[in-house]
């Protein structure tokens, strides 16, 4: 048994999947999500934005996420009414505060680095298993973008031999894993689309004052009305026309970018929930975009599988629905791993391939030069 431990993007909690894992299957037995506390999250937000920090707030957030993660687990396990010795492996994703996954100038020379905090070697020694993490370096120094990291798992679940999918995920950033038709793991790949519920779930925080998170079952949007030349603006951002390998993060649709949203003259001038809708919209054509310039025409699609947080919002899924014909949209939870709980699950599997130093990176997703062992293990004892 092995549990896996994710934070994504908009930092809103942690996931912790309980997975039975062999050589031959892996099945999700259960998962539970524990929320931050409101002044680690907002640490946790800042950080990513880039806002000033110093070495010292660096180290200690550091090892207080991990202690927030090995917490999480031992929680989960007594939810899960298991003890922590018949679990054998934890894969921890980390909290990303920092992704250049393609070299940008830094002190005279081309460099990408990551850097996701929640030390593993803590979550180690408060739970007494053996812990795996810092999962994206390994990739990024095989000359890789260092995400996404999932299509390997993705593969592993959705490859069929009659029909063509996609595995799309709408977390803070939405990603699409890619597996043609009898797909061998080479014709995988993979990419971020662009924001996913990040522009929503800040322009929610902004006009209510941080009293709610985010678009409860798109109830905002749905009462809204579409901003047609706010729409055409955002859906002219360079990053839609980048081709993959690429991935995206705060860096490109975070606090700068809500910036950018708010001050567009009929922003201004509309409801929240307009502005709302118009992101909920954004999001969703910009995924469509992706499947018409860099997906539909190199293989065909018959089914796209989605999980994440953006499944919850029907108008994000009834617009994705009408603008995708003839492609079949399933959640995960239909073929055994609820939506929610999608992430998690993978870095178990993730951590497992590690501990058996196979390679788990997926080249056509990440742009690396070759295959890769990812992850570093710290042992409890």
């Amino acid at each position: 048994m092995a549990l896996g431990i994710m934070s994504g993007t908009s930092a809103d909690g942690i996931d912790v999947a309980l997975v039975r894992i062999s050589d031959r299957a892996a099945s999700l037995e259960n998962f539970a999500a524990f929320p931050f506390p409101a002044r680690i999250r907002e640490t946790i937000l800042r950080l990513g934005e880039g806002r000033a920090t110093t070495t010292a707030e660096l180290s200690q957030i550091n090892f207080l996420l991990g202690e927030e993660f090995a917490g999480a687990a031992l929680a989960a396990c007594r939810k899960f009414r298991i003890r922590p010795s018949q679990i054998a492996l934890i894969g921890s994703h980390g909290q990303t505060v920092f992704h250049q996954g393609a070299p940008a100038w830094f002190c005279g020379r081309r460099a990408a680095s990551t850097l996701q905090i929640g030390e593993p070697s803590v979550i180690a020694a408060r739970t007494g298993i053996t812990t795996v993490g810092d999962f994206r370096p390994a990739d990024m120094a095989a000359g890789g973008q260092g995400a996404p990291l999932v299509p390997f798992v993705d593969y592993l679940l959705y490859r069929n031999a009659r029909v063509g999918r996609a595995a799309l995920n709408i977390g803070g950033i939405a990603n699409v894993t890619v597996i043609p038709r009898s797909a061998k793991i080479k014709d995988v790949f993979a990419f971020d689309t662009g924001p996913g519920n990040m522009v929503i779930d800040a322009l929610v925080r902004h006009f209510t004052h941080g009293r709610k998170s985010f678009d409860r079952n798109g109830e905002m949007a749905a009462r809204g009305k579409l901003l047609p030349r706010l729409l055409d603006q955002l859906l002219c951002d360079k990053y839609f026309l980048k081709p993959p390998p690429k991935t995206a993060g705060r860096e490109q649709y975070g606090e700068n970018y809500l910036r950018r949203v708010l001050a567009h003259r009929e922003a201004r001038r509309a409801r929240p929930q307009d502005v709302i809708r118009t992101a909920t919209i954004l999001t969703a054509l910009s995924i469509v975009d992706a499947f018409h310039r860099y997906v539909l025409p190199r293989t065909k699609v018959g089914e796209t599988i989605i999980s994440g947080g953006g499944t919850h919002n029907p108008v994000l899924v009834a617009q994705l629905e009408a603008s995708l014909p003839g492609i079949l949209l399933r959640t995960s939870g239909e073929l055994g791993v609820p939506q929610d709980a999608k992430e998690a699950f993978a870095f178990a599997l993730l951590a497992w391939e590690t501990l058996h130093r196979r390679p788990a990176n997926v080249p056509g997703a990440t742009g690396a030069k070759k295959a890769a062992v990812l992850g570093k293990v710290c042992y409890a004892e």
